[in-house]
């Protein structure tokens, strides 16, 4: 096992680089750069911009050098804490990363936690309960949250809050609260709020494994082992928990490699409908505008994040699993 690990953390290093070469790459394949936009909206409003003034744009933002030579000089940053500056927000990338990055890890782990702690025990009552009227209520209620968007949900709830309730759900904090500095009266509005950006975005994940449990779970309790376990005697809440649901969330386990990601990015289209102060719009317009730096930085989060995950979700799974092994 430790062989293992230490050959996947050295194969690490190349699948990065790969990786962040390849997404600097794709950034800039779109025509033009984030200049040629910057440009045209000063043009657009009526401002003359002269030669002179985008040659000197062009050399305060590195573009006038060749695409290895920006890369090479962003990377290099990388390795010593410096991810370049983001030309659309004229701020180090670290800094812009840094302010959103604690609420979107913090949305995604509440989300993460609704996630588990709802499915597991649905999922375990309906393989225990295979057909039975609360079976199917459930099963129609998980084929509903698995059909509907996330932003549609949120777009319905915001909706009802305002023309029912009068109240405005968007966001993460009340309006006086936004620009306050942290206190504990913030951090008890911060709970009253990130409720809600916790079920829109953990319904659809909470469907899809209620379904995953279940399934696993079905097929475990047809195992011999099980009739064996019942025939000695073992008590039914016993060889549930202690076995057969053990194995059932190796599913919940091995997706912790994508789960982690979230913390970085969130989910977009939620954020932006909600106006959530995380991450994950500011990477989509960093995309959009062809910030590199900024974007590339999010991406290479990601990534480390991405391969991370995958490691401590096949370690803790030969944990979990003791047929699991690797040689």
């Amino acid at each position: 096992m430790t062989t293992y690990i230490i050959r996947r953390l050295v194969l690490m290093i190349p699948t990065l680089i790969l990786i962040s070469i390849i997404s600097f790459i794709i950034i800039q394949l779109p025509p033009g750069d984030f200049l040629s936009a910057y440009i045209g909206q000063l043009m657009s409003h009526g401002e003359n911009i002269d030669q002179e003034l985008i040659e000197n744009l062009k050399q305060r933002y590195g573009l006038d050098q060749p695409l290895h030579l920006q890369y090479l000089k962003w990377i290099w940053g990388c390795l010593h804490g410096d991810f370049g500056l983001s030309f659309e927000w004229n701020q180090p990338v670290a800094k812009i990363i840094g302010e959103r990055l604690g609420l979107t890890a913090l949305v995604s782990i509440f989300t993460l936690l609704f996630t588990w702690l709802v499915a597991i025990p649905i999922g375990v009552y309906s393989a225990t309960h295979q057909y039975s009227i609360i079976d199917h209520i459930l099963t129609f209620l998980g084929f509903i949250g698995l059909a509907m968007p996330g932003f549609l949900l949120a777009l319905i709830l915001l909706y009802l809050a305002v023309s029912w309730l009068g109240v405005n759900l968007s966001g993460l904090f009340s309006p006086h609260y936004v620009d306050a500095p942290w206190s504990w009266g913030k951090i008890v509005d911060l709970l009253k709020h990130v409720w809600i950006p916790m079920i829109i975005v953990g319904l659809s994940g909470t469907a899809s494994l209620i379904r995953i449990m279940r399934a696993n779970l079905l097929d475990e309790l047809r195992k011999p082992y099980v009739v064996t376990a019942r025939a000695k005697g073992l008590s039914e809440f016993r060889l549930l928990w202690k076995y057969p649901v053990r194995i059932a969330i190796n599913p919940f386990v091995s997706t912790i490699g994508q789960i982690l990601p979230t913390i970085i990015s969130g989910t977009t289209i939620v954020a932006v409908v909600l106006n959530l102060p995380t991450t994950g719009p500011i990477l989509l317009n960093a995309l959009m505008s062809q910030d590199m730096y900024l974007a590339g930085t999010f991406i290479m989060f990601l990534a480390i994040l991405t391969v991370i995950g995958t490691l401590i979700s096949d370690i803790l799974l030969v944990w979990l699993d003791p047929r699991i092994r690797y040689q």
